[in-house]
């Protein structure tokens, strides 16, 4: 029978140093990231707002500026652009054009709740002179989709548009 109280005491010693390991893990943990998803759509429909500013003025190295290195760039009638390089050659071709002009607006944006993707969906309007010399004007829709980089920044990773029926 004196065995048992023995036994008790080393039990309690065992069972508060196990029990604080526990509370002490428990509040080093990390914590899973609140993400600010409202946030994060302000800041990519401002994102896309200032992309189609560029567009606008023509800055090809800018707009291409937007694009991740390993970006897809869907043209309409077009092949898709594989790579940085491959869709800044897309809007190098438009706004080679002194006639092409083209402007969108973001209707809808949403951020993950994880934070690290993004996409913008929208309308756009362009306008440019076709081979008979007549000028051509465009309303369509858009969605792209953008991705949290290393350094923090947003880059437009799928980015695909076409033309409303006419």
């Amino acid at each position: 029978m004196t065995c048992i109280p023995a036994v008790r005491k080393l039990r309690v010693p065992g069972l508060i140093l196990a029990t604080a390991f526990v509370l002490l893990a428990a509040g080093c943990a990390p914590k899973a990231a609140t993400v600010d998803t409202a946030a994060g759509a302000k800041a990519l429909t401002q994102l896309d707002d200032d992309w189609s500013k560029a567009a606008g003025a023509k800055n090809v190295d800018l707009v291409a500026s937007y694009y991740a290195q390993d970006a897809i760039a869907y043209p309409p009638n077009a092949p898709a652009a594989v790579g940085f390089e491959a869709a800044k050659q897309v809007w190098a071709t438009y706004l080679s054009d002194s006639t092409f002009s083209i402007s969108w607006k973001t209707a809808n944006a949403s951020v993950s709740q994880g934070g690290d993707l993004g996409f913008t969906a929208g309308t756009y309007e362009d306008s440019y002179k076709g081979p008979d010399g007549a000028l051509v004007q465009e309303k369509g829709k858009y969605l792209c989709v953008w991705a949290k980089q290393a350094d923090g920044s947003w880059k437009a990773v799928h980015d695909m548009w076409n033309s409303d029926a006419t």
